[in-house]
């Protein structure tokens, strides 16, 4: 059951406030202003499909493409700084929003990568996507504001990575099992004798 709560706790805590507001609707305004606001939030539903369906795919695609563990001699455990540097480029280079992101974030656990380099990837891809850098702070923050933006932003993926490899937080990701204490992940014990920094 705890199991359960952990895994589930964000749908739980969304449906939770979502609920209180419905109530705080129908309570205030009515049950024409509640129907109102489902119909809001229907098409938003509708506007975010497309992009979320797109995101799984493209999840489930890379799944299929990516064996599991190739990714561990370049984003595993044992990757030391290399690992976090190159996560945190793909994390730069990565187009798209969150659909697309964060499927791949778990495609990329499922490879291989450890919880470091999926921080410094997050990290990098939510402040220094070079998309959002080109198609959103040069046209409108001018190109000097958005180089000092990005020159200040450059070492937190690093930071944040660097951090979450030292956190004692277990995590695995959906589907997969948490490895017993102080044992270690079968991609960190295959990545060991190539590792370097």
């Amino acid at each position: 059951m705890l199991n359960f709560l952990r895994r589930h706790s964000s749908i739980l805590i969304i449906s939770g406030i979502g609920l209180v507001a419905g109530a705080l609707v129908w309570g205030l305004h009515g049950p024409v202003a509640f129907i109102g606001a489902l119909g809001v939030a229907f098409d938003v539903f509708l506007m975010v499909l497309p992009a979320m369906l797109a995101g799984l795919l493209l999840a489930g695609s890379l799944k299929q493409l990516i064996p599991a563990g190739a990714l561990a001699k370049w984003m595993g455990e044992e990757s030391g700084w290399r690992g976090l540097m190159v996560a945190s480029l793909c994390g730069m280079v990565m187009p798209g929003g969150p659909m697309a992101a964060f499927p791949l974030v778990l495609v990329l656990a499922q490879a291989g990568a450890d919880r470091g380099a999926l921080i410094a990837f997050v990290v990098a891809w939510a402040l220094n996507g070079f998309q959002r850098v080109l198609v959103w702070e040069v046209p409108l923050l001018g190109a000097d504001f958005a180089l000092l933006r990005f020159l200040c932003g450059l070492p937190m993926p690093f930071i944040a990575g660097a951090l979450a490899r030292r956190v004692p937080i277990r995590w695995a990701p959906p589907g997969a099992t948490l490895p017993a204490e102080g044992a270690t992940s079968p991609h960190a014990a295959a990545s060991r004798p190539r590792a370097g920094l």
